[in-house]
């Protein structure tokens, strides 16, 4: 049997009714790893190179790479490799194997609501003296399995965060011992997606920020979508970010290309709204894949603003370091005929972590002015929900009544059927239902 070290399960980021991009990777034929901050833009120009030469590359830079770029990007000292990237001769079918099934994993907060009172306090203070504008502030969930684990549980636990988290930028990196283990990620953020074609090179980043919750009634999810969209705060958060990513990219942009083509849209996860917007651009020539890291990494959604100041309150406020949560995981590959190359990348968040047994994942929101304490609370809540549906069986259950060997009302049970699946953003096949 072949062994499989990476997947990849990415919507595209231009059509989301197109094919995904949904592919296995075997055995590396080669691993880039950058321990120092000094080989991180290394790193970066082989995995283009890489590309350039016909080859796939999977990998991530962890949030701690960001001094590589800029010195003023505060953070932790890092515990592992700063980015890693593996190399593959071919992208191979998405594997049939059918790993299903909950897995079972006891999550335990580190920061609990005492101490995040007290962060936000700080973070509020700080922004009432003019200091900054926002600040993304997460803390870790730890995990621990429950009971003996299967052989195959990250595998498993990878399928029930997709079927809990479906759609969006779904990875799962085997590092082994040369990185952070095995990286599970489901995360619904486009970090960027980079298209250097022989033309001229077009990028597009989707930042994600506002959240709210999901109804419990069709009636009251779509209540709470125009509240989303109709939310002072909520668009303030967003359009602060939106402003940082359009100077980010007008960095590497060609003169007065840079756009919002689409702004406040909301966009529906199984447990939260989310707010997202587009920032487009045509890129310079001679920008680079490491160019491209420099201009916008990490990305201002999960930083805040003003970047530099916000990272330094992150590192401040939050004891732990982020690793690869915050920073990004993605696909780079050859471009459309033979030219350039393509290169796509989440915002890890909603992703998991699994080495030597312990897992964690990150979580947080966005803290403005405007922001309330216990709300924030609850956004919390409502963000870890995917964890809490990963590790219990879902399905959807539906009475019918039977009269002379027949359905009654079949039709209305079917559409029943099909908004609660809509809602639930869980799959099903209408065909083989019926």
């Amino acid at each position: 049997m072949s062994i499989i070290s990476s997947r990849i399960d990415f919507s595209d980021p231009h059509d989301s009714a197109a094919p995904r991009l949904r592919h296995a990777f075997g055995t590396p034929r080669t691993v880039l790893v950058a321990h120092e901050l000094a080989e991180v833009r290394p790193v970066l120009d082989a995995v283009q190179a890489a590309a350039r030469e016909g080859f796939w590359c999977v990998g991530y830079v962890r949030y701690e790479a960001a001094p590589a770029f800029d010195a003023a990007l505060a953070v932790h000292a890092p515990d592992g490799p700063l980015a890693w990237f593996a190399v593959y001769d071919q992208a191979l079918p998405w594997p049939e194997d059918a790993h299903t099934g909950a897995a079972q994993v006891q999550w335990t907060e580190t920061c609990p609501r005492p101490v995040f009172g007290v962060a936000m306090d700080q973070l509020q203070r700080a922004i009432a003296a003019g200091e900054l504008y926002q600040v993304n502030f997460t803390a870790p969930l730890l995990g621990q399995w429950v009971g003996q684990p299967p052989e195959d549980a990250d595998l498993v636990l990878f399928a029930a965060l997709q079927r809990a988290q479906p759609g969006g930028y779904a990875a799962c990196i085997d590092t082994g011992s040369t990185g952070d283990g095995r990286v599970l990620s489901v995360s619904p953020e486009l970090f960027f997606d980079w298209n250097d074609a022989s033309e001229g090179g077009q990028i597009l980043a989707r930042p994600m920020k506002g959240t709210a919750a999901r109804g419990a009634t069709p009636e009251m999810d779509a209540a709470q979508a125009e509240a989303l969209r109709a939310s002072p705060k909520e668009r303030a958060e967003n359009v602060m970010i939106v402003d940082l990513l359009r100077n980010d990219i007008s960095r590497i942009a060609e003169p007065f290309s840079v756009r919002v083509p689409a702004l406040f849209h909301t966009q529906a996860l199984p447990t939260v709204w989310q707010m997202t917007s587009d920032v487009q651009a045509r890129t310079r020539p001679g920008t680079t894949l490491a160019g491209v890291f420099a201009a916008l990494f990490p990305c201002g959604s999960v930083t805040g603003a003003p970047k530099v100041r916000a990272m330094q309150m992150i590192r401040t406020l939050e004891p732990q370091l982020r690793g690869v949560y915050c920073g990004a995981i993605g696909v780079v590959r050859p471009g459309a005929q033979g030219h350039g190359i393509r290169a796509t990348f989440n915002v890890p968040i909603r992703t998991v972590t699994v080495q030597a047994g312990r897992l964690r994942c990150g979580i947080g929101s966005g803290i403005t002015s405007g922001a309330v304490p216990d709300a924030e609370w609850q956004e919390w809540r409502n963000k870890r929900q995917f964890l809490d549906r990963a590790s219990q069986p879902f399905d959807l259950l539906e009475t019918l009544a039977l009269q002379d060997g027949q359905l009654r009302h079949a039709a209305e049970h079917l559409l029943r059927l099909a908004s609660a699946a809509a809602h639930f953003g869980t799959p099903w096949d209408a065909a083989q239902v019926q």
